[in-house]
């Protein structure tokens, strides 16, 4: 039979019939596998799209990645390129290619693609058909228009865990046995990137709605509309090695401002200029620190117009001068919806620049408007079309940033219609196959043009994020979660999973989103356990639709207080001990975060990131790192006044409370009264947790 295999100084490919197979170096111990119908398609957006073979990190001519790790025992032809080694060998059973730690192999008579570590052969992952004659594991469907419902076949593997793919409500930090949806909805974010305890990272690197199944029998892939199949897979010694890649391969964080580090206050909603001012006031009569204090949604006339309504907000510009006098940062809230009765409707529709149904129309989502409520149909601005972006961007430069506003809190970012985003067409694509793009497309534009402004350092705070969302000041937020203990748990592994996902800015509502009685003791308890939380999480967020909330139609138009003085004064004490430990973590932060800036390691830290060779610390999902010194385990029960912690093998562990020094590798119960987080410091570090560490 002819030679399947075809070689040039790059990829090696694979032909059988109309179906085509390429393999190529994509920086140290990494590959890039495309798998498509005919051709392989090179224009197509994902995380990978704007790294060019040439240019990305271990290609041909890079000298600092890894190093040629010798022969393979194959025996025919070899291209030298650099980090790879390309071979096909001599009998024409199989070929493989060499890339640092990772060892490609496909098989000649079927195209069954599998990855090896280079240094001992093991097994990493491999295709699996699903049946003996058809599928295959890559599978192709047509749904019409060059498009395809695809899926991607592995093996199960016993014993293996799953860590990333993103932020989901589930509860679990292990994903194996779970069937994941790749979709964008309010607090569920698809960032499809998953660290395996085998030793490899796999970016499914296409933005197409779809899912993942780690299932016991195998796990599968799935695109609901796609052109090819594209994935991206490095091979590691441990879970932070894996992170480093994957930032080199989608891009480093970007640095974190400065004034984005302490606390932020914010409600639904202050509804006009004077009530924010006060509540300013109130910290600084009261001596609090704050850092950025939140106008939320309905600040405008219309959804769309990305200005303030000056009925309520009748000088700005004062307004922000004020607040800088007083330390604090403003931020802004900005939809991406365009109501038809605002101002840039029209021109945007006319010049193309809404995201459109089917049939053409630009009004998709609904949205009540005026005093009574009454829903009318709105659009949604095409974030994935760069004259779009520059045309919102021109309306926040002239009514946000020109009056000193350089904070966007991009909420609703999915975008948020019934009943999903990809019932959308776009720029870039049909719904279907380019949706989960959106929300870091929407963030890159303000990034990009911030930066253009003269901004170095950028933060907007997102409800939905996307692979390599964590170059464009992403700053993502858990949603609009439930306001009890059980929404708390879930917080935990959440946040974990977003930090193993490649995005390190991450944060919640403290105390809930969706009600909570600021005179409820019950409730008073929860939000002092989540202010401990907070405090221990890359952004410091307290906000919240509290009781008596207010209706606006279908929106909530207002609620109850929710600043740090409402909770009575055992809360009170309790949660401003919190905001001062939290002024003094703040160099600790930055200085930690600025070293993920070259590593891609996360600030939150899952205990099997810092201590891979521990097992038992692959199992605990309750508890993280905050930098690499401080051990943290919230309380998540009401009532609870002791906690039992695992401190991690291959350290030792002091309880900052009590003083007391543990050797790691065993579980302790400790004292946890309702002023207190469980906390411990690791080995000799001193971190700045005490008052007299001011």
């Amino acid at each position: 039979m002819p030679n399947p295999f075809t070689t040039d100084d790059r990829a090696l490919s694979w032909r059988s019939g109309n179906q085509l197979l390429t393999v190529e170096p994509w920086g140290p111990d990494s590959v890039r596998i495309r798998a498509g119908l005919h051709r392989i398609r090179t224009d197509l957006p994902g995380a990978l799209a704007e790294v060019a073979p040439s240019d990305a990190p271990g290609a041909p001519g890079d000298t600092g990645g890894t190093a040629d790790t010798g022969d393979t025992g194959d025996t025919g032809d070899t291209a030298d390129t650099g980090n790879a080694r390309i071979a096909i060998a001599a009998d024409r059973t199989h070929a493989t290619l060499v890339n640092g730690r990772a060892t490609v192999r496909v098989e000649a008579a079927t195209g069954l693609l599998a990855v090896h570590r280079t240094d001992t052969g093991a097994e990493v992952l491999r295709e699996q058909p699903a049946h003996f004659w058809w599928p295959g594991p890559r599978h192709f469907e047509a749904a019409g228009g060059g498009l395809h419902r695809v899926e991607q076949r592995f093996a199960a593997y016993a014993g293996e865990r799953i860590y990333g793919l993103g932020q989901h409500g589930h509860g679990r930090l292990d994903q194996k046995g779970m069937v994941v949806d790749l979709v964008q909805r309010n607090g569920e974010v698809t960032i499809p990137f998953a660290v395996s305890s085998r030793g490899y990272g796999l970016l499914w690197n296409n933005p197409a709605v779809g899912r993942v199944e780690f299932a016991g029998n195998g796990t599968r892939w799935v695109a609901d509309r796609a052109r090819q199949i594209d994935y991206w897979l490095t091979v590691g010694d441990t879970p932070g090695q894996i992170l480093t890649r994957y930032a080199e391969a989608t891009g480093f964080p970007s640095p974190m401002p400065r004034w984005a580090s302490g606390f932020w206050q914010s409600k639904l909603r202050y509804r006009d200029q004077e009530e924010l001012l006060a509540v300013a006031r109130e910290y600084a009569a009261r001596g609090l620190p704050l850092s950025v204090l939140v106008i939320d949604y309905l600040h405008w006339r219309h959804l769309g117009e990305w200005d303030f309504d000056s009925g309520a907000w009748p000088d700005p510009r004062a307004m922000v001068e004020e607040l800088r006098a007083l330390g604090v940062e403003p931020a802004v809230s900005v939809w991406p919806s365009v109501s038809p009765l605002s101002d840039n409707y029209l021109p945007m529709r006319d010049a193309g620049m809404l995201a459109t149904a089917d049939n053409g129309a630009a009004t998709t989502g609904a949205w009540p408007e005026g005093e009574d409520g009454v829903e009318i149909g709105v659009a949604f601005y095409d974030a994935t079309d760069a004259r779009a972006r520059e045309f919102v961007w021109d309306k926040l430069e002239t009514n946000y940033y020109k009056l000193g506003i350089r904070a966007f809190w991009l909420d609703g970012c999915e975008p948020e219609i019934r009943p999903a985003p990809h019932t959308l067409t776009y720029a870039a694509g049909v719904g279907s196959e380019v949706a989960n793009l959106y929300p870091r497309e929407h963030a890159r534009g303000v990034y990009e043009h911030m930066r253009a402004a003269g901004e170095t350092e950028v933060l907007s705070l997102t409800r939905s994020a996307w692979a390599g969302s964590q170059r464009y000041g992403v700053a993502l937020w858990s949603g609009d979660i439930e306001p009890s203990f059980s929404a708390l748990t879930a917080a935990i592994p959440a946040g974990l999973n977003v930090a193993m996902s490649g995005l390190p800015w991450w944060n919640t509502d403290i105390g809930g989103f969706h009600g909570g009685d600021p005179d409820d003791p019950d409730y008073r308890e929860l939000v002092v356990r989540w202010f401990q939380f907070g405090v221990f999480c890359p952004v410091f967020r307290l906000h919240g639709h509290r009781e008596p909330r207010v209706s606006h139609g279908t929106v909530g138009a207002g609620g109850g207080p929710n600043e740090v003085w409402a909770y009575g004064p055992e809360a009170y004490e309790a949660i401003t001990a919190m905001l001062r430990l939290r002024e003094r973590l703040r160099p600790y932060i930055h200085a930690h975060l600025h070293e993920g800036e070259t590593t891609g390691i996360p600030l939150m830290r899952p205990l099997l990131l810092a201590f891979p060779e521990d097992e038992a610390a692959w199992e605990v999902e309750d508890q993280y790192l905050f930098g690499p010194d401080i051990l943290v385990a919230p309380v998540t029960e009401l009532g609870a006044r002791q906690r039992r912690v695992y401190l991690p093998a291959g350290a030792e562990w002091t309880h900052v409370d009590s003083g007391e020094r543990h050797v790691g590798g065993r579980h302790i119960t400790v004292d946890a009264p309702l002023d207190r987080i469980p906390l411990f410091v690791r080995d000799d570090a001193e971190p700045p947790l005490s008052e007299e560490a001011r």
